[in-house]
């Protein structure tokens, strides 16, 4: 986890994919729609659509309450780094 800060924004959304799904409840409804958006960009700068990146990070971190653990809270404050 040290190295998340090479990470492009849609590396980081597998690994967030990866971790939540492990979990055993599966990503929350309300983030799936932005963490799916997440795998189509590199950085907070890029569009998706309409959507700036670093909008649809803050959705997702908005509507990642339920993702815990080691795992979430390092992703959760790269992503907030990056905003």
């Amino acid at each position: 986890m040290n190295d998340l800060n090479t990470k492009t924004i849609s590396e980081l959304a597998t690994i967030i994919q990866r971790d939540w799904s492990s979990k055993g409840k599966g990503v929350n409804f309300a983030a799936v729609p932005y963490l799916n958006a997440m795998r189509s960009i590199e950085s907070v700068n890029d569009q998706y659509g309409f959507e700036r990146g670093d909008m649809i990070v803050r959705y997702f971190l908005g509507n990642a309450g339920s993702w815990r653990g080691d795992v979430a809270k390092a992703v959760k404050k790269e992503l907030n780094a990056r905003l």
